[in-house]
């Protein structure tokens, strides 16, 4: 591969100082902070005379592993449609959900679950880094292929943070619900991602336009990804929620909206589209925002959609609605604490403050990834996996030509 020697200096070791750096900060302040919790310590869990088989690893393990396939085969191979940038797609899904799993168990546990000077964790923990590597991974669509690895661990070092500081404001201090993840996990990751995608907004991005297509199993690959996800959604919704009834009835709402979705997707793209395809140019022609995977239509706006739904349920719920059950579902109404209108005002005001921050934060990280230090690829050189990557010698068979000589770098 072509290209200056300052410039691949540079990649060669950003990259792995970043990587060790992060992950030196990490096991330091594993250590320092965090301990088991009371289901996971032996001293602790024995001291509560339970019975082994009422712990609560048993009931959640199942949904965490479905919760965990989602986040690296699902969003990693929902990524592989780029025909040069199948390595990238789930390497760097791979990267930076391994960092965020770390990096979100202390910013949630500094917030949520922070006694006698200790973060403790367990099987609720691990579900719920798992949701904010989500986040991370939704917003990654949106800069697919137009930035590099040491961009990518800045921004979820930032976006982390935020989603943290998000989903307590959220949870904690306006006492919203939000099972599905709709403003915390969806609405946030996918305007985060949105509005990073507009500061790093490339005017010459047609140099690599002939990269941007598909070919034949790199779509396969990616209708892989879609089904795990397809399948796994259940689990993703129901895992925070309470045990029991609650649980299950989220878990059967997703399975019957994911079959009558998908009957709508396929009419309404037929009826929208000649060829039976949808197409989403407006954003980059209307607004200057490039969005790779298509987050706004995937997640943006079905999370504003989810969120809108919430304040109605929430404005609608009586005890003669759910019974005893109300405590679970809108415990605050329950307790007389709130009323059904105030709890969907609530309601509306969490989608107002995630919108706020994902927007204020995306802007942010974009600056924050515009520095000429970091390693961004040229506008020719975008959705390549050959500048990070070593691939087969047959690769350059199966794709549209070789690698482009590296445009000059006029950075500082």
């Amino acid at each position: 591969m072509a290209g200056s020697p300052r410039r691949a200096a540079s990649r060669r070791l950003q990259l792995p100082l970043l990587c060790l750096l992060f992950q030196g900060a990490t096991t330091i302040l594993f250590a320092i902070f965090v301990r088991y919790n009371h289901e996971t310590d032996a001293a602790l869990w024995h001291w509560g005379n339970h019975s082994n088989a009422n712990n609560e690893f048993y009931f959640r393990y199942p949904s965490f592993q479905d919760v965990h396939a989602m986040v690296f085969v699902g969003f990693g191979f929902l990524m592989v449609f780029l025909q040069r940038y199948g390595f990238s797609s789930v390497g760097f899904t791979f990267l930076l959900a391994a960092f965020a799993l770390q990096w979100s168990t202390l910013v949630q546990g500094f917030l949520h679950s922070f006694y006698s000077g200790h973060i403790h964790i367990g099987i609720e923990s691990m579900i719920n880094a798992d949701f904010c590597a989500g986040a991370v991974l939704i917003s990654f669509g949106a800069i697919l292929g137009k930035t590099g690895p040491p961009q990518l661990l800045l921004m979820t070092l930032l976006e982390v943070a935020l989603f943290g500081i998000n989903e307590f404001v959220l949870l904690n201090l306006l006492g919203v619900r939000d099972a599905g993840g709709s403003m915390t996990i969806h609405t946030f990751g996918a305007y985060f991602g949105l509005f990073l995608s507009r500061i790093l907004y490339r005017p010459q991005l047609e140099k690599s336009k002939h990269r941007q297509s598909s070919i034949y199993h790199s779509d396969l690959f990616a209708m892989i990804g879609t089904i795990f996800l397809w399948i796994f959604w259940p689990s993703f919704n129901s895992a925070p929620t309470s045990l029991g009834d609650t649980q299950h009835r989220t878990a059967l709402n997703t399975y019957y909206s994911l079959t009558a979705s998908t009957l709508s997707t396929f009419a309404l793209s037929a009826l929208v589209s000649g060829d039976g395809r949808l197409d989403m140019p407006i954003l980059e022609s209307k607004f200057k925002i490039q969005d790779t995977c298509g987050i706004h239509n995937l997640h943006g706006m079905p999370g504003v959609l989810g969120a809108l739904l919430g304040v109605l349920v929430a404005g609608l719920s009586t005890h003669d609605a759910y019974g005893d059950g109300l405590e679970s579902v809108f415990p605050l109404i329950a307790k007389g604490q709130r009323s059904a209108t105030s709890q969907a005002i609530h309601q509306l005001f969490g989608l107002f403050v995630t919108l706020v921050l994902a927007t204020v934060g995306g802007s942010l990280g974009g600056l924050l990834l515009k520095l000429p230090c970091l390693d961004a690829p040229p506008d020719s050189q975008c959705y390549e996996d050959q500048i990070y990557w070593e691939v087969p010698g047959e690769y350059e068979n199966e794709v549209q030509g070789p690698l482009s000589v590296e445009e000059p770098d006029t950075r500082a």
